[in-house]
């Protein structure tokens, strides 16, 4: 069991294209039932939240592993971006 702290300090890999997404940003929480939904990550191109205006919105199922020091994901980038309010 992680708390959102120490997700938080995780490096995101896609497995799919070996691209490291950065680390999570935010989480998404399904208040119907508790459960995290989805972790955010700053969109490729992004350097600590500045230039630009996207996140990825990465769904928990899509997250293949969720190590030590890195979480493990399974996505395809162009189905997941998410503009910032």
């Amino acid at each position: 069991m992680d708390r959102i702290q120490s997700l938080k300090q995780k490096e995101v890999i896609n497995i799919r294209d070996g691209l490291r997404l950065g680390c999570v940003t935010d989480i998404e929480v399904d208040t119907s039932c508790g459960c995290v939904a989805a972790i955010i990550v700053p969109a490729p191109g992004r350097f600590f939240g500045l230039f630009g205006g996207q996140e990825l919105c990465i769904k928990w199922c899509d997250i293949k592993k969720i190590g030590v020091d890195i979480i493990v994901v399974d996505v395809d980038i162009n189905k997941c971006i998410i503009e910032e309010k």
